[in-house]
């Protein structure tokens, strides 16, 4: 039996100005296994959710999308079930929002390969499982991938490749978080704020400083 993704709402504001569809991780299955919401890759994205949604101060509705199955195979992907829930929450509204992704692990993955959607505006990759076969096309989307140096799970030196490729049509940063590591446990201060600085300034133009505010003006390159 096929196994439907499904929407959480964390924020859900009467007038939004803008959306943040945020994208767990989880681990390759062999076989169909449904996401149950309280796999450890889901719960740590409640906490990014949650302070994204402080930081967007009633402006900004958030959502955390549960993948239809855990894994990514040939024959359905986390990025199908993003490019649903982009249609889904615009049917409910009536019309699309400028949205950011923030995805973790393949959700990060996720956000940059599903990042070209008309609605998108900007995409946070955190610690993103990518392959050396992906291509992105974000176009003028601004986009932010932060990766944990010690991260053992999705490397960061391929992240870093593509964020290189990407660089030559698309205004990305690279966030390195010395010490970091894949579950983002370790300076998780660090990601959740990167990753609400980023939605915030994006949608909103929200002033932000630190890190982000550095590779916002520029910067493509920077360690904390």
């Amino acid at each position: 039996m096929d196994v439907a993704a499904r929407l959480i709402t964390t924020r859900a504001p009467r007038n939004p100005e803008g959306l943040v569809l945020v994208l767990h991780g989880g681990g390759s299955r062999r076989d169909s296994t449904m996401v149950s919401p309280a796999q450890l890759s889901v719960l740590r994205m409640v906490p990014i959710a949650r302070r994204i949604a402080r930081a967007g101060r009633g402006r900004l509705a958030v959502v955390r999308l549960l993948n239809s199955v855990r894994g990514w195979d040939t024959r359905h992907t986390p990025v199908d079930d993003v490019r649903w829930a982009l249609r889904e929450l615009s049917e409910q509204r009536g019309a699309a929002l400028p949205t950011c992704l923030v995805g973790h692990s393949l959700g990060g993955r996720a956000a940059l390969l599903a990042g070209g959607a008309p609605e998108v505006r900007s995409v946070v990759a955190l610690n993103p499982w990518v392959q050396t076969t992906d291509r992105v096309e974000l176009a003028e989307r601004r986009t932010l991938v932060v990766h944990g140096t010690e991260d053992r799970v999705a490397d960061p030196g391929k992240s870093a490749v593509l964020a290189d490729e990407m660089a030559r049509t698309t205004p990305v940063g690279y966030l390195r978080v010395t010490g970091g590591r894949h579950a983002m446990l370790r300076h998780r201060c660090v990601f959740e704020r990167a990753a609400a600085d980023f939605a915030t300034a994006t949608l909103l133009g929200a002033a932000v400083t630190g890190p982000v505010a550095d590779l916002l003006e520029g910067e493509r390159v920077v360690t904390v």
